[in-house]
């Protein structure tokens, strides 16, 4: 089991910025796939970025790329998303997911461990 909780959501002006954090308790965090994703009030939960065991291969949903940012830190256990520029339309409950697949990682179907999700509001 690996248990995941997110944290640093919160309400900011479009053209702002926040910094997610998602922290990993339980199996070895290093062997897992990262991904983000949000489901806005209405819509299906969505793909936002992935990052492989390695930090070495990410992977961006084209609506953030050169906004957002996910990193890694397998000493600490964690796993973060820097958004910035954000926009109105990024208002969602963001989630974190771990997944032992490294192919299909925007399916998320392929996560097998999910947290209980940070709300992100931006007002315009």
């Amino acid at each position: 089991q690996v248990q995941l909780v997110e944290s640093g959501g919160g309400l900011v002006q479009a053209g702002g910025s926040l910094r997610l954090s998602c922290a990993a308790s339980g199996r070895t965090f290093s062997n897992y796939v990262m991904g983000w994703f949000r489901q806005a009030p209405g819509k299906e939960r969505e793909f936002v970025a992935a990052i492989l065991v390695n930090a070495g291969n990410t992977y961006y949903t084209d609506s953030v790329k050169g906004r957002f940012t996910i990193s890694r830190d397998n000493a600490k256990n964690t796993v973060s998303l820097q958004m910035n520029s954000l926009k109105p339309e990024d208002t969602a409950v963001y989630y974190c997911a771990a997944g032992s697949s490294i192919i299909f990682v925007m399916n998320a179907k392929r996560y097998d461990y999910w947290g209980q999700g940070t709300q992100v509001t931006v007002s315009s």
